[in-house]
């Protein structure tokens, strides 16, 4: 009787210390996960509501009287990439719902998810079919309504797009549709139609500016002024890229002030001397000396499109050559960059394009 009773005993009681200890352990290495766990800034500065969306007056003022109990249209974000499409809709989305709902009421696939037709006719149609109800914990107003919010968009094909149109027009009662892209020409007309559009515009530099002295107070980063400047200049309106490079700067220097020439490193940019040795090599003629430099910038790691970028810059901005000599090395470096952008050969493609550039600097000499 005695072995009878111990025996459960003793196989319920071990298999319950083995779980608690599991737990216990569990929760510890949780906790130390999250005191140790690192965030990129760019999430951890993501703006947390509407307020905080930088530049963007014209999409915070709609969001804002729709969060003050306004209903909400069907929206289409479109835009540069770093201009904070993503980032204004999901700090609306969580002011809506508060913290616990925010999961069931949004729908969130972006363009590495499975978005083909399938997709958009089964799980998008589902969630788009579920009604809405309940009300915050906090006491405050909850929208009859969730948000399926589909991020670049414009990679969606167009059958799953016009799939998209009908669920857009059937489900308006219970759901709100937020479309994010790039190129809105890649949308279709019915769907654009559908939408209220709103587009983000590039980052004005001295918005930019304060946003990356912010951050870099907030981390206990020394940053000169210039690299600041130069910061803002290399990353063109982009505030993510911008905040990623100043991320890596400060990894790479640890601690010391972070200058122009450790951001022309961290950024890839080809040093200013470098591309006026460049063109004054193509002045002087010799295709020796044009080779072994050409080979040399493969060599040392330099982008030949971001060679394209800043030689375009440099050329039109410059007045030292004739608007017929600058026509044609601009032509000849859009169909550069065309062939680069399709794979071709680096090397091959930045000889062609500098034995062009010789060949108008020296024909008039």
């Amino acid at each position: 009787m005695q072995a009878f009773l111990k025996g459960p005993s003793s196989i319920s009681t071990k298999p319950l210390a083995a779980k608690e200890r599991g737990a216990a352990g569990a929760a510890g290495s949780s906790g130390e996960g999250k005191r140790l766990k690192p965030i990129p800034w760019v999430e951890k500065y993501r703006p947390k509501n509407v307020d905080e969306v930088a530049f963007q007056d014209e999409v915070v003022a709609v969001l804002k009287k729709s969060l003050e109990g306004a209903d909400l249209p069907n929206l289409l974000f479109y835009g540069p990439p770093g201009t904070g499409k993503t980032s204004t809709i999901l700090a609306a989305a969580r002011e809506l719902y508060g913290p616990e709902l925010f999961r069931q009421r949004v729908l969130e696939l972006n363009a590495s998810d499975e978005r083909g037709i399938q997709v958009i006719r089964e799980k998008v149609k589902a969630f788009a079919q579920l009604t809405a109800s309940g009300s915050r914990s906090d006491g405050k107003i909850c929208p009859p309504f969730k948000i399926v919010i589909l991020d670049e968009a414009d990679s969606m094909t167009s059958a799953a797009q016009a799939a998209l149109r009908r669920t857009m027009e059937k489900e308006s009662k219970t759901t709100r549709f937020c479309l994010i892209c790039n190129y809105i020409s890649r949308i279709i007309e019915p769907l654009t139609s559908r939408c209220s559009k709103f587009r983000f515009k590039p980052l004005s530099d001295k918005i930019q500016q304060q946003r990356l002295l912010d951050v870099s107070e907030k981390e206990h980063v020394k940053i000169s002024s210039e690299a600041v400047s130069y910061l803002v200049k290399v990353s063109e309106g982009d505030l993510r890229k911008a905040i990623t490079f100043l991320q890596s700067a400060t990894r790479l220097i640890g601690g010391k002030e972070i200058t122009e020439k450790i951001v022309t490193e961290i950024a890839g940019v080809i040093p200013k001397e470098t591309t006026d040795e460049l063109l004054s090599v193509c002045r002087s003629g010799s295709f020796e000396k044009l080779e072994a430099l050409a080979k040399n910038l493969i060599n040392e790691g330099y982008a030949v499109a971001q060679l394209v970028s800043q030689l375009h810059d440099t050329i039109v901005e410059s007045e030292d050559y004739s608007d017929k000599q600058k026509s044609v090395i601009v032509e000849k470096l859009a169909e550069v960059d065309k062939c680069l952008a399709d794979g071709a050969d680096e090397y091959l493609q930045m000889m062609s394009l500098c034995a062009l550039v010789m060949q108008q600097l020296t024909q008039n000499t």
